[in-house]
Order: structure tokens, then sequence, then C-alpha cells
């Protein structure tokens, strides 16, 4: 399967250049993890761009809002993103995204990080998927009719034919059920149940078309269709093996892609879905050496690549929500204690420490406000931290009162209530104890 190369053209090598690269639509769990491994990148300058308010606004330093796909203005609002802040690749992150902009490369001013028409078409409807690879002994028993489905084969499994996350995704026990659900008109995909253990294996392919990673990973926990509790299945069963290397042989693919494997009533693998795209939990491989969305931007600039892994670490990945903070404080100083607070159970606090780096680095003054006993000095070192990360550090005696020392646009952190007490009264600063300091970050940076 091949398509025409309509790509816009890409600057001649990268050496000491970064490529401005739009991430669309970010708020979902593919452009996080995108986001995750490209940031470090020193070739890499991310975007983000949004139809919806989303927590893409937290971590993406730069986040725009554009019209919906099926909004006539998209494209143009893209391409206006484009001209404005030099983007040269746009990385979608939703699977009808990535098969609009494939379809509008044309148009977009920007090359998009996809795979050749023909395979995100495809991908993008499980019935399509299902007939073209018809005959193959890893594809499940589909029905076209609800009339063609043998009473002896139920319980069935229904689908959206074109849908992700499980979305409407039903278990039907019976006949009557069955009419019931595809009376919608909706197009379904109606297979057979699979009630085995499921698994998503991550692959990469290089430029040339051939298969260089293959990570396959459990499914022990689904959220929203999102496998939130995976681990790395060693060594790689020999089956899935033998699918991967077919599904890329019959499909030309660009760089990472998965698909999803259930066992049926016998133990034997059958495929349900494939995806020409990043995976919200590729992060998995990512920690183990196989960045693959970084992979896929080689791919893209026509370089080759070495896949070097921990093979040996059979990484566990759990993940539940987390929280990100945008506060309107304003201030130029941070006042900190030391003892129980920077220094917990002898041990420097790390998200402290991380805080106040990054505090440094965006010019805030730190000052080590401290009633340490001892030598302040000798025990910084002792932690190997350097003193100069301070711009000043008062050592007080114990009868002290720490807010005379406070001064101007500030804020103060301290482990001891009865100190951000009087701190506040008098100095009239935001205070903040330990369990607060994640809502000071810049989780953008």
């Amino acid at each position: 399967m091949t398509d025409a190369d309509t790509r816009p053209e890409i600057k001649e090598g990268i050496t000491g250049m970064k490529y401005n690269v739009l991430v669309f639509p970010a708020g979902t769990e593919i452009a996080f993890e995108i986001r995750q491994a490209l940031k470090d990148s020193k070739f890499i300058k991310l975007f983000g761009a949004t139809s919806v308010p989303c927590h893409a606004d937290f971590v993406f330093e730069k986040c725009f809002g554009v019209p919906p796909i099926d909004d006539p203005n998209c494209i143009y609002s893209l391409n206006s993103i484009t001209d404005d802040y030099g983007i040269d690749f746009i990385y979608p992150a939703h699977d009808d995204v990535l098969l609009h902009l494939t379809f509008h490369q044309k148009e977009l001013k920007a090359r998009v990080v996809t795979s050749p028409k023909p395979t995100v078409m495809i991908c993008r409807d499980k019935k399509k998927t299902y007939r073209t690879l018809e005959g193959r002994d890893y594809i499940p028993k589909t029905w076209m009719n609800v009339t063609d489905i043998p009473d002896s084969e139920y319980p069935v499994f229904v689908k959206p034919a074109v849908g992700q996350g499980s979305k409407d995704a039903v278990l039907v026990q019976d006949r009557k059920h069955l009419y019931e659900i595809v009376s919608d008109q909706r197009d379904y995909a109606i297979c057979e149940y699979l009630p085995g253990k499921e698994y998503t294996v991550d692959c990469f392919t290089d430029r040339h078309g051939k298969l260089r990673y293959i990570g396959q990973r459990t499914r022990e926990r689904i959220r929203s269709g999102i496998a939130v509790r995976s681990q790395f299945v060693r060594p790689t069963d020999e089956a899935v093996l033998t699918i991967a290397e077919d599904l890329n042989k019959f499909f030309s693919i660009n760089g990472a892609w998965f698909f999803q494997l259930k066992e049926d009533r016998k133990g034997k693998l059958k495929l349900l879905e494939i995806a020409p795209r990043i995976a919200g939990t590729m992060g998995l491989s990512r920690n183990i050496g196989v960045n693959l969305p970084l992979l896929t931007m080689y791919n893209m600039w026509d370089m080759d690549t070495d896949i070097v892994t921990n093979a040996d670490n059979i990484l566990l990945l759990d993940r539940a929500f987390i929280s990100r903070f945008k506060s309107n404080i304003e201030y130029d100083t941070v006042y900190v204690d030391f003892d129980d607070t920077l220094i917990q159970d002898g041990e420097v606090n790390p998200y402290l420490i991380a805080f106040l780096y990054q505090s440094h680095d965006k010019g805030k003054r730190l000052v080590l406000l401290t009633k340490h006993s001892g030598n302040i000095f000798d025990r910084l070192g002792s932690h190997s931290i350097d003193a100069s990360l301070f711009d000043s550090i008062i050592s007080l005696k114990k009868n002290t009162d720490k807010a005379d020392f406070i001064s101007g646009k500030s804020i103060f952190i301290d482990d001891s209530f009865s100190e951000r007490k009087r701190v506040h009264e008098k100095c009239s600063i935001p205070v903040f104890d330990l369990d607060a300091v994640e809502s000071l970050f810049d989780w953008r940076a």
C-alpha cells in the first residue's frame, strides 16, 4: 500500500536547529505522551492546539485555540499558526484528527506526522480493517448482518466501526438485544466474543519499512480505553511477533504504531484493532529507552536510527489522575525553611528542591530562613546542596520572629503552622506548607 508523497519539503539536516512541532489536539492522553517524549529533545520546540479548554493549558508553554476539525476554518487556523510561529510539523493526537489532517495534507503548510493515506483510512474503520485482512487466522469472526449469526455464537461483541476508547462497545447476550443495539443505524462491527487476556503491542517501523521494535504489554486495568496499568511481557509471544511482521508487510506504516490483541475462548490471539499513531501508554516503552514519538520524528527527518533498550527491565506502569495548578500569585522572592522543610527525615525534599531550582532559573530571589542549631553551611554541604543556590542565608536564634526578616513581594514555605500563621498575619504574604508546593510549580517547564 503506497500513497503519493504530497508533503511539504523539510529543512535540510537538523544540526544546530530546532523544529517547531504543533501537537493537535493537545488535551488527549496521546498528546501528553507525545509531549513527555519530545519536550527534552534539543531538536524540537513544542506547541499545542486545542478546540476546547483542557489540561493542555497546564503543560504546553504555548497552546492555541483552533476550531474543531469539522469546522471549515480549522485548516485556515492551523495554517495561520504555522505562518505566525514557523510550525514545521503537526503531530496528530487523536484518530479522527489523524485521518482528517492526512486527507488535507495538500492544504496544510506544515507537514503532518502520519502514515500514507490508505493505511490511515483502513485502520480508522474496524470493519474495513477486518475485511482487508480477511482470511488471516488472527482476525476474529465477524458478521455483516444480525441474521447471519448462529445462536451458538452468542454472546457477541459489538462496537462502532469508527470509534475509540471502548465508547459504546457492548457485550450482547442474544439476538433481541443485538437488534436493539443496531437499530440506531450506526455502523457497527459485530465480532466473536473474546474472553481472554488482552494485550497492546507497540511497534516502530523505520523509514525503509523495516519493523525495528515490537513491545508486547498487558492491559491489566483500563480506563476510557486506555491501559492505566500495564507491564511488559517477556519474552514476547511468538504469535505476537508473527502478527506484527505480517501487519508491517501488508500496511505501509511510518514510525510508531500499535495493535491490540485479545485471546479467544481457546486462548488464541485475535486482532482487535491497529492504529498508525502514538498510544497513550507508550511511555512504558519510552522508559526502557524506546522513545517512539521521537523515533517517528527521525523518520520525518529522513534519518536512520539505532535502538538500544534496557530489555531486562520488566517495567510496571500504573497511572492515576494528577492535578496541575495555575495561580495568580505574583512574587519576587521565595523564603524557605530548612529543618523539616528542605530537609525531611535526614533527606533532601526532592519536590521542594526542584521548585527552588525552577524558581532560581526564572530569576526569583531565594532566601533560606532557618533556625538550624548547627553550622548551616556544613549541613547544606552534607546534603550536596550548594549554598550559592540561595541569594541569602539568614540564620536565626530560636526565639527570633521570622516575620521580622521578610519583606517585599514574597512567599514563605515552612512546615510549622505557627511560623506560617505569624508570617501571614504580620507580612500579609502567601504562606505554604509542603503539601501545597505542587501548586507553585510551572508544569510547562
